[in-house]
């Protein structure tokens, strides 16, 4: 019997999500779409909605008259941790959604919440956060910790024995070298390489980032 699930934001990344859960249906029915939540849905991504066949069931707060599972589609890990926090007491359990062309190696940890897309790739003795998201093709190495709310875009490396702390960005096709650490609230630029540790807060880009 599949479980009730709604997405939390309506936008481009949102609507992934519903790409994420039907491949995971494909291979095994285990979510039933309810519809979509959004405080402030665009005229243009209801009618991109309407045109899936998904339902915008209202402002997040409904969350809290469903019997559901939820999943946070905000690429923003900022605003995905606001989010969170707000939805939080209600006490409805988020998903852990692993795409079935996703490939995940022995000894990991998936806090809930936490989403791989289709090429993630997780070697093994890696712990990933609530709510922390792989994009497509994006790589997490051995050992390594990502924190909650953590945002690796598509194409992004994050190498072994990384420590990447709370509501950190790294961008498209950017690059963290082995063993360095990028501190809370980090941006890591797209195509930037980390060769040496960023501190909390900080936006880093380039080749090297700095």
């Amino acid at each position: 019997m599949p479980e009730p699930i709604v997405i939390v934001g309506c936008g481009g990344y949102g609507r992934e999500m519903l790409v994420v859960i039907a491949a995971v249906n494909a291979v095994s029915d285990s979510w039933k779409v309810t519809g979509f939540l959004d405080d402030t849905p665009a005229e243009t991504n209801l009618r991109r909605l309407d045109r899936l066949g998904a339902a915008w069931l209202g402002p997040n707060e409904t969350l809290g008259q469903l019997d559901a599972h939820y999943v946070i589609g905000i690429g923003d890990p900022r605003i995905r941790a606001l989010v969170a926090a707000r939805l939080e007491p209600f006490g409805r359990p988020a998903a852990t959604l692993v795409h079935p062309a996703a490939t995940m190696g022995p000894d990991n940890h998936l806090s809930d919440g936490v989403v791989l897309c289709a090429g993630a790739q997780v070697t093994t003795n890696v712990t990933l956060g609530r709510h922390s998201h792989l994009n497509l093709n994006a790589t997490v190495g051995h050992d390594s910790v990502l924190g909650e709310h953590v945002q690796v875009n598509p194409l992004a490396a994050v190498s072994g024995d990384c420590d990447i702390g709370r509501e950190v960005l790294i961008g498209t096709g950017a690059v963290v070298l082995q063993g360095r650490s990028v501190g809370d609230g980090a941006t890591v630029g797209a195509s930037a390489c980390v060769v040496r540790d960023v501190d909390a807060g900080r936006i880093v880009k380039g080749v090297p980032a700095r």
